[in-house]
């Protein structure tokens, strides 16, 4: 990624919000931050070059994935 990343914020109906930043070439969701837990940056996998790079520790909002998608792995904890 290059130059400054540019930011949406979202609001949850909780209150809390969600800081994506997004690569300014291509659009791609690089990073986002959770006011919850505002410590936490949450890079999505897809955004790696190497799909085995890492496994997931837990999986969310699977109700909500696309049907192709497949969540792997023995020591996911599958919240939702």
């Amino acid at each position: 990624m290059t130059g400054q990343a540019k930011e949406w914020v979202r609001t949850a109906e909780s209150g809390q919000t969600a800081t994506y930043s997004f690569c300014p070439e291509c659009g791609s969701t690089v990073r986002y931050v959770c006011s919850g837990d505002p410590d936490v940056i949450a890079i999505p996998l897809g955004a790696l070059d190497d799909p085995y790079f890492a496994c997931p520790d837990y999986s969310v909002w699977e109700e909500r994935k696309h049907d192709w998608v497949e969540i792997v792995g023995e020591d996911v904890e599958h919240l939702d």
